[in-house]
Order: C-alpha cells, then sequence, then structure tokens
C-alpha cells in the first residue's frame, strides 16, 4: 500500500473513478491487473501532478483506452489512468482536412464528430472501439496497400514525458520524438491531444466474392491493387478465400445484407456453441470451416455504405490472436508454409486443427519509428484461435509455427498482440530501435510508464530497469490461460 500524503490523497480521492479492488481484463479475457489506483484525470495539469506523484512514490502508471490489445500492453497494479473523460474536441480545420481531439475519444466517437463536419478517416481497421491515443500507440491498422496505418495521420500530438514535461511535436518541432511517439507502445509518455490528417467524408462501394486461394496467390499484385481497399479471408483446411475490395463511391447507401439468422444467430451465437463442443471433438474443426463458409461466404455480397460503416464488422467473441506483418511481396510464400503445416497437423490423429479465419491485409509504407509498415508496404498475417464461451483452447503450438514462419520471412509483429521477440529481434527489424530506446530512457529515467510488457520487449536485457524491475513494486499483470494449451 503506497503512503501518500494527505494532500496527495485528497488530490487522489477526487479523480478515483472505482472502488477499491478494481480489476482490468483485456477484452479478449486473455491478461488481467489489479492497480492500486483507477483514477479518470480530466486535464493535462491532473496528469503531470500524477506523473510527480508516481515518480515520488516509484509507481508505474499506464493510461488506457478500451482495453482492446490482446496482450499485457495496458497492464499495471500500481496507477492505472482511464482517459475516457478526455474526450473533447480541441480545433478543426475545413482548409486542411484535419481535426484536433483529446487522446481519450473513442474511434466511433470520432467518426461521428468528423462526420458532422463531413470528413472521414482514410482507412480504418475491423473495430472503432479503441481510443484514438491507444490506437496509434500500436500502430493499428485497416487494409489498402495504398492507404497507411492510423499513426501514420497524425500530423501533431501533445504528450506529457515522465519528467512531467509537456512537448507539442510534429515533423517540424521535436520530430524525432514525434517520428518515436505516434507508435510509443506506452513507453514515452501520455499523450493527451492529437491532430489527424482526415479527407472529405465518403461513402465505399464493397463487394465480397469467393475465390481459391491459389488463385490469389498466384495474381497476389492484381489482387491487392484490383481496389482501393483490399482484404482476404482464407478458411483453413480448405482452399476457399473471401476477397473483400472496397472503393470511394458517389452511389446511394445501399446497407449490408446482413442476415439476423444468418449472421447472428448462426454465425455468432450457433458457432460458438460449434467450437465449444469442438474443444471436445477438435476433429470437427475443418468440417465447421467447410461448412460456415459455404453457407455464410460462397456467395457475391454487394453493399454500399458510410466509410466506418464499411470498414468495420464484427470480430465475434474473445479470442486469441496473432499478427505480424512482412514485406508484401513475400505473403504467397508465408501463406503457402502456413497451409503445408496446417494440413500436416491435420493428418496427424493429435495433431492441431485451427480455427478459421486467417485474415491478410495490406497497408503502405510509413516513416513511423516503430511501425510495422516502417519503409517497407507490408501484408499483415493474422491468426486466430476463438475462446467460446471464455474457455481455453489449444493455441501455442499453433503460434509457434506461425511465427517461425513469419520470423524468417523478416516479419515484424504487431505490437497490441502478445508475441515472442524481443530486444536484439527489434534492433535487427527497425532500424531506429535503438534511437527509440535511447529517447525513453531520457524520456522516463525512471521507468514509470514501464510494465512487463516494455521490461520484456523494448528494454534490453542488462538495462537498469530490467535487472532492478520497474518502478511498479509490487505484483505483475497476470495471463488469465489456465493452461499452457
Amino acid at each position: 500500500m503506497t503512503k501518500l500524503s494527505p494532500s496527495e490523497q485528497k488530490f487522489i480521492q477526487a479523480l478515483q473513478c472505482s472502488p477499491q479492488g478494481f480489476e482490468f481484463r483485456n477484452w479478449s479475457g486473455t491478461f488481467r491487473s489489479q492497480p492500486e489506483f483507477y483514477l479518470a484525470p480530466e486535464t493535462e495539469t491532473q496528469i503531470i501532478e500524477l506523473i510527480r506523484i508516481a515518480n515520488r512514490h516509484h509507481l508505474t502508471i499506464k493510461p488506457i483506452g478500451s482495453g482492446h490489445s490482446p496482450s499485457d500492453i495496458a497492464c499495471t497494479n500500481s496507477m492505472m489512468l482511464s482517459m475516457d473523460k478526455m474526450n473533447r474536441i480541441l480545433a478543426h480545420d475545413p482548409y486542411t482536412c484535419t481535426l484536433t481531439v483529446e487522446s481519450g475519444v473513442r474511434l466511433h466517437q470520432l467518426h461521428e464528430m468528423l462526420q458532422q463536419r463531413n470528413m472521414a478517416l482514410s482507412s480504418v481497421g475491423s473495430i472503432s472501439d479503441q481510443s484514438i491515443a491507444g490506437a496509434i500507440a500500436t500502430a493499428t491498422h485497416g487494409s489498402g496497400i495504398f492507404y497507411g496505418d492510423l499513426s501514420s495521420v497524425i500530423t501533431h500530438l501533445v504528450i506529457i514525458d515522465g519528467n512531467g514535461i509537456r512537448h507539442e511535436c510534429d515533423r517540424d518541432s521535436e520530430g524525432d520524438l514525434f517520428d518515436a511517439a505516434r507508435c510509443s507502445l506506452g513507453a514515452l509518455g501520455i499523450i493527451t491531444q492529437v491532430t489527424v490528417q482526415c479527407e472529405p467524408a465518403f461513402n465505399l462501394h464493397a463487394v465480397q466474392v469467393p475465390e481459391n486461394l491459389d488463385d490469389v496467390l498466384n495474381n497476389l499484385t492484381e489482387v491487392v491493387e484490383s481496389a482501393e481497399h483490399v482484404r482476404v479471408w482464407w478458411f483453413p483446411h480448405t482452399d476457399d478465400t473471401v476477397v473483400w475490395r472496397a472503393n470511394r463511391s458517389n452511389m446511394a447507401v445501399q446497407p449490408s445484407p446482413h442476415s439476423y439468422i444468418r449472421d447472428h444467430l448462426y454465425g455468432f451465437h450457433y458457432y460458438q456453441l460449434q467450437l465449444y463442443k469442438a474443444r471436445y471433438t477438435p476433429d470437427d474443426i475443418p468440417r465447421l470451416a467447410h461448412e460456415h463458409f459455404q453457407n455464410r461466404f460462397a456467395r457475391r455480397l454487394e453493399w454500399i455504405d458510410e466509410s466506418h460503416r464499411v470498414f468495420n464488422f464484427d470480430c465475434l467473441f474473445p479470442q486469441y490472436v496473432n499478427e505480424w506483418a512482412i514485406p508484401w511481396e513475400k505473403a504467397p510464400d508465408a501463406l503457402r508454409q502456413l497451409r503445408i503445416w496446417i494440413n500436416k497437423e491435420a493428418r496427424n490423429a493429435k495433431g492441431v486443427r485451427v480455427h478459421f479465419p486467417v485474415e491478410i491485409r495490406f497497408v503502405k509504407e510509413s516513416d513511423v519509428w516503430l511501425s510495422p509498415t516502417y519503409g517497407q508496404k507490408v501484408c499483415y498475417i493474422g491468426v486466430i484461435m476463438y475462446r467460446p464461451y471464455g474457455r481455453p483452447v489449444p493455441y501455442k503450438k499453433y503460434w509457434r509455427a506461425y511465427e517461425d514462419v513469419m520470423r524468417t520471412l523478416g516479419g515484424r509483429p504487431h505490437w497490441a498482440k502478445a508475441h515472442g521477440m524481443f530486444y536484439y529481434d527489434f534492433v535487427k527489424l527497425y532500424p531506429r530501435f535503438r534511437e527509440f530506446v535511447d529517447l525513453r530512457n531520457r524520456c522516463d529515467p525512471n521507468g514509470v510508464f514501464v510494465n512487463d510488457y516494455i521490461r520484456r520487449h523494448v528494454l534490453p536485457p542488462d538495462h537498469p530497469l530490467t535487472t532492478a524491475g520497474s518502478a511498479e513494486e509490487e505484483g505483475h499483470s497476470i495471463t488469465l490461460e489456465t493452461a499452457h494449451l
């Protein structure tokens, strides 16, 4: 228990947003932590004072948004900050098509703010539950080889470092901090506001068609460049894929042909029940992949809607997920290797049976230091194992095989996901990684932003905050996996 002064206690109590004993769990239910303080600041001044308190008492401080990252990147047992009250619009420039907002704004709120001003984000990922600061902290991305990730569309930001110093950054002012902070992993400070480069609002015309995996891989360049935004879902244990293409359109809205029975009752609830039963009868899994493809995806679908409504889709229920980016031209090699391994396992009576889909997306290169897109156009390949009703399923053998493939092809893991890469791996993968760590040392010399994730993946093994532990004195983030399956 931290011994605060009377003035500190009064200050902390005014910001308390939950009773003692609050437990944070990420959306996928794979990690939890129990912060001693769970606070909701409303101003930069309050955040600066909280950082000073954290320094005085050797506490770790971590801001959170939706907690959607399926890793322990947001976990701490010391001081956790909900940024939900920092959700104001600060500035709007219709001529440059930019909007400045506080960092706690959720993406779905941002869509509404932009829509009211006839603007939109150029590319959006699968969901819009995250805060804008959380999304850029891990270089969240959509799909479209001509469009960058969310970190790349930030033109200005404000960050408060571990010394309690406020920095305003853009390309012309503190440029190195700007390029590092646009994908900071929460290691450099607390971002309080961002300016987002947008474009005039637009509708997207989406067409989704079934295609053969080999046809896609043999003609990948044509597929990737066949529309402004392209996404591929492969159904393991089959050679079936769904190719989703979307282009800007002036046509009137034609809502998605969503079926409550097919997509909700069958595609969500019944599928979850099937996967729960398959925990005991895993040989059913290949049949389920074929069955759901035929019943839900083996036909052409077409719709037109506001851009963010087309970009987003239902990610179903909690899951283990792993995703890496590789140079996009290496995607056919990666997917063929993965198919060989999955099919070999399927022939083994005790082998792994994997869930669909394998999601394949494409993103333009950027100059954000720690974005997986730094200096290269990439293909993100994401694998998934659902956790029906929150129950564990075997996934670690699949993850090892998948990561082996991605690592040998120069892959960079998505920072939000749990992965097995560490300091010396990243020094080889990211030309500016050592500079990032040096900048972190200057921005946070006492380690108030260092949690288990940062210590494990970012700091060198001989760093004082690694060998001596971080500022967090008691406890660590805890995985909720009940078995190492």
